[in-house]
This record gives C-alpha cells, structure tokens and sequence, in this order.
C-alpha cells in the first residue's frame, strides 16, 4: 500500500484483470488543490487520473468533459462507481468513502467494478 504522503509518481491497477487504467495518477496535496481538482481543464487523457483524499462527494461544476468517479474505502475497496459524469452534475456525500479516483469517461465502462472491489495504486 503506497503512503499517501509518498512523493513521485503513481499508478492505478485492477488487480483481478491486471489492467493499468491510470499510468500517471496526479494528488493535490492541498485543500485548494484538492477543492479544484479538474475545473477549468481542457481534458483528461487517456492513462491520466486525480487521487483526491480524503473526498467523500464531488461536484462537476466549471468542468469541460465527463469523467468516470470511483470512491474508495480507506483500504482502497470500491464504494460506489459513476461512470461518464457530464459537467454540472454533483455525486452528494457517498457514505464510507475516503477518497475518490477520477478517471476519463468509459475508463472503467468494461471493468465490471462492484462494491468491496479493491484497486491498488502502486509507485509508477
């Protein structure tokens, strides 16, 4: 388990296929960092993500593109999934999340991702 406040670069993985789906996983260190998260953005590549902790709901306001939203546990199982947001839309408070990985859109559409699931962010 990576510490969150390990510096360099990360990595997000799905253990049960094996599947890289964010080869450079971005976290703000800051409560401004962490409240901007991807506002104002053009996009989101393909193999990019955010990590924001802790996060327990999100909001899609000032955002220029959909994105898959994957709230983790504090052991980094899956909580809930919302795939492919589209700007101006907010996920209210998701009870037992610490945090939440967002993705771009349909990043985890063929995953099958259910409660409980866990992910690892590893060192890159």
């Amino acid at each position: 388990m990576v510490d969150m406040s390990a510096r360099g670069p990360l990595r997000l993985r799905h253990p049960r296929s094996g599947r890289v789906l964010a080869e450079r996983l971005v976290v703000p260190r800051s409560f401004v960092g962490r409240g901007l998260g991807l506002m104002f953005r053009r996009a989101l590549e393909p193999g990019q993500g955010m990590w924001i902790a802790p996060c327990k709901s999100i909001h899609m306001f000032f955002m220029n593109f959909a994105i898959d939203a994957v709230f983790l546990d504090r052991q980094r199982q899956v909580v809930r999934v919302c795939r492919h947001l589209k700007p101006w839309r907010m996920v209210p408070i998701v009870f037992g999340a610490h945090s939440v990985l967002e993705l771009p859109a349909d990043t985890v559409a063929d995953l099958g991702l259910q409660r409980g699931e866990p992910l690892a962010i590893e060192s890159a």
